[in-house]
């Protein structure tokens, strides 16, 4: 790699949660493509995620600030910057606000922001949201800011898009379902649901795909040994990918996990964990990619039954399901993002493209 670095200030902790991590390492590995090295600056919990940043070709640097977007955060960003001088820089954190960003362009650095809330005004030139909502005119930006907004953003991993072709056809019976809740799961529901859909008699098997740092990772997996071989648990990309494309539905929460499974075709129930994903499962409810099962603390275990067995009753339901969530959702994300960077890095490809507008 021999371009100018991209460095993102990022943290994955309970509080922040791990999507934004999960957002940037998505973007992190298309910019390698264009052989442009990433760098992570924030806070990591757990401490072991610092090898899997890492594993990716990317630096990790520490942060000694404890207080998301203080003046000590924003000293070690600028310190970074005049050290690194990077191309552009990423901000994902919900408690960066809008001095921080102020100061950041004020730099001269290309600043982008990835955001699903638009709470606050943005000073950054580029405004990243890869879920399905809020809408622009929600948002307040300054003059020359640009928006990128919903299913043309999506950020799908690689690992996940390779399965679009496999996926063209439904797997063969028996059924097997999906519990996929995403990067956090903060209801602790992963289990529950595994466990209720176990007891739906037409699903033969039932995979949970979750992260290594969940909380309670060691109780899902002595659920699995008592489950007669019925359920397992996954947590790396890898065995994560096989289990999508064996599937035949999967129970999500309309976060960044909902659209990569819509991307690949896979039907999808879903059960709304976080008011920020609201947007997100209406609008693939909307489209026909999905079947909205209502927020997490309404949805019994007789209404998630009653999902199911529709859900597998017909072919041609589930085959529709698929048809709109491949059409959604094309997977190419990452890469649209990677292009509207390279432009706003380059001023003479910019009027370029105006001119040919």
């Amino acid at each position: 790699m021999n371009r100018a670095p991209v460095l993102f200030r990022v943290d994955a902790a309970p509080r922040p949660g791990w999507e934004p991590l999960t957002r940037c390492l998505a973007l992190a590995s298309a910019l390698q493509r264009r052989r442009r090295p990433a760098h992570f600056l924030g806070r990591l919990e757990p401490a072991t995620l610092a090898p899997a940043v890492k594993r990716g070709g990317n630096e990790w640097l520490p942060l000694a600030s404890e207080t998301a977007g203080g003046a000590d955060d924003l000293d070690e960003t600028l310190r970074e910057l005049r050290r690194l001088k990077p191309a552009a820089v990423v901000v994902d954190h919900p408690e960066i606000g809008e001095e921080y960003l102020a100061a950041l362009r004020r730099t001269g650095v290309l600043v982008v922001s990835f955001d699903t809330l638009a709470q606050v005004r943005f000073a950054s030139r580029l405004v990243v949201n890869p879920l399905l909502g809020p809408t622009k005119v929600a948002y307040e930006f300054e003059r020359g800011t640009q928006l990128l907004l919903g299913a043309r953003y999506a950020l799908v991993r690689p690992e996940i898009r390779r399965l679009r072709p496999m996926r063209a056809q439904e797997p063969i019976p028996p059924f097997r379902a999906l519990v996929a809740l995403g990067d956090d799961d903060p209801n602790n529901q992963s289990g529950e649901l595994a466990r209720c859909l176990l007891n739906c008699p037409k699903v033969a098997r039932v995979d949970v795909a979750v992260r290594p740092w969940h909380p309670h990772l060691e109780a899902l997996r002595q659920l699995a040994e008592s489950s007669a071989e019925r359920l397992e648990v996954v947590c790396e990309p890898g065995e994560t990918a096989t289990r999508v494309a064996r599937c035949h539905f999967a129970v999500t929460a309309g976060n960044a996990w909902s659209l990569e499974l819509a991307c690949v075709g896979v039907p999808q129930l879903l059960i709304v964990q976080s008011e920020t994903h609201w947007p997100t499962a209406q609008r693939l409810e909307e489209e026909g990619a999905a079947t909205c099962l209502g927020w997490h603390a309404n949805v019994s275990t007789a209404t998630l039954r009653q999902a199911v067995n529709q859900m597998l009753t017909t072919a041609e339901d589930r085959q529709a399901l698929a048809r709109a969530g491949r059409k959604l959702i094309d997977g190419r994300g990452p890469d649209r993002l990677v292009t509207a960077l390279e432009v706003l890095l380059r001023p003479a490809l910019r009027e370029v493209v105006k001119e040919a507008a």
